[in-house]
């Protein structure tokens, strides 16, 4: 009988977790909002796989000190009014102990006061100069264009379009009633007459707008040369399909039409996408294959489909993944989780990623502008195979990375 209760009790210990000071290990817990619905999940969801991906890596080496890393995360609805009750959440409630972001400035920018307010560091994901205003010492970003982001996103462009002959004299900038557009939008401008292109037509439309015909009609009335767009994925798509249909006659189109770079958006498209010119980051290139990107895109492509996203992953996956594994690196040099000597670290150090080295400025923007400036051409149809290796896009800039020249006007690149 006395043996019998033994067994009882040992077993009770096991059940239990074992003997004192035996608990699980805590989780260093990661925390951030994503598009997984509404216009933006299209590009937000390949993000989100990324950063698993990550996670099952680092988990499956030991986590980070010692402990298991885990993603605490909730669906913004790519709703920019829900975002700050999101990560104040995050962080009084969930505890969390590193703050990142979902995609793009307009989910970005909300999140920043909540950062700020809770004195802790924060990563944005592909949020255009999030920090120009608030300054803020602890902020880090992950996009590739340098110190003076604004000034750098639409300077490719208008490179390409003044190196043209005849030299294009008008230009026409379309962008939406947003963060992130008026951002690009004040860098065409400038561009725009520092080249003395004259704006000849130059508004933005409101968030909601699903009906893309009477913009496009009322640029085509001002005859532009060029017609500089920036917009998020949903509205590429409708802008593109609206220009095709009206025929829209300029010489160069594109700029900052996001979505485009990635596979969905083009299959979605097709022919339309023929002929623009539009910043990119990053395209399975010879150029471009920088340690260990290849093997990343090999996992996520492997994944995807039963994930249900962008089949690729051309486009933010890659630098979702760079971005956790640059908070990896300065959690195991620094030996810490405490954000004032994280940001010291990572504002001090350069990071080796699968997007290359790289090292952040006071702001924490890049040291160092990498966007690339491509053209499409040679899609037919809406296989995802033509887009796979890269056969249907040209990188025009820089010199580095060009794969091809560009073809001009749009009139003829579009044949």
């Amino acid at each position: 009988m006395r043996n019998f209760s033994r067994a009882l009790l040992a077993a009770a210990v096991l059940v239990c977790g074992g003997a004192p000071g035996a608990r699980a290990v805590e989780p260093i817990k990661i925390g951030f909002s994503m598009e997984l619905t509404g216009p933006f999940a299209v590009v937000g969801k390949t993000g989100l796989l990324a950063f698993k991906i990550w996670e099952d890596e680092v988990n499956a080496e030991g986590g980070l000190l010692g402990r298991p890393v885990k993603l605490v995360y909730y669906d913004d609805q790519s709703n920019p009014a829900l975002v700050p009750g999101i990560y104040t959440k995050l962080l009084d409630i969930d505890k969390i102990d590193l703050l990142i972001s979902s995609y793009g400035t307009n989910l970005v920018v909300p999140a920043m006061p909540v950062a700020i307010a809770h004195d802790r560091l924060f990563f944005g994901l592909f949020a255009l100069a999030a920090n120009d205003k608030f300054h803020y010492p602890k902020y880090f970003s992950m996009l590739p264009f340098g110190p003076e982001p604004v000034k750098d996103f639409a300077q490719g462009w208008f490179d390409l379009a003044a190196a043209q002959s005849p030299k294009p004299k008008t230009v026409a900038i379309v962008a939406t009633d947003a963060e992130f557009q008026h951002k690009a939008a004040e860098s065409a401008r400038n561009h725009a007459k520092a080249r003395g292109i004259d704006i000849v037509y130059d508004r933005a439309y409101p968030p909601t707008t699903v009906d893309f015909t009477p913009i496009i009609r009322s640029v085509q009335a001002a005859q532009p040369d060029l017609v500089y767009i920036s917009s998020y994925p949903s509205d590429t798509v409708g802008i593109l399909r609206s220009a095709g249909e009206l025929g829209l006659d300029t010489k160069m189109l594109g700029g900052g039409l996001a979505g485009l770079q990635a596979a969905a958006i083009k299959m979605q498209l097709g022919e339309a996408v023929n002929g623009i010119v539009n910043v990119d980051l990053w395209e399975p290139v010879p150029t471009m294959q920088f340690p260990g990107v290849m093997d990343f895109v090999k996992k996520y492509q492997a994944k995807a489909p039963a994930e249900g996203v962008d089949l690729l992953g051309y486009f933010l996956p890659p630098f979702a993944y760079s971005e956790l594994q640059v908070l990896g690196q300065a959690i195991e040099a620094s030996k810490t989780l405490d954000n004032d000597k994280l940001a010291e670290y990572m504002h001090s150090h350069p990071f080796h990623t699968i997007m290359g080295d790289l090292a952040f400025g006071p702001d924490g923007e890049w040291t160092e502008a990498r966007p690339i400036w491509v053209q499409y051409h040679g899609i037919t149809g809406h296989d995802v195979e033509q887009f796979r290796a890269a056969q249907t896009v040209r990188i025009l800039a820089p010199p580095q990375y060009k794969t091809g020249d560009m073809v001009y006007p749009y009139t003829e690149a579009r044949k």
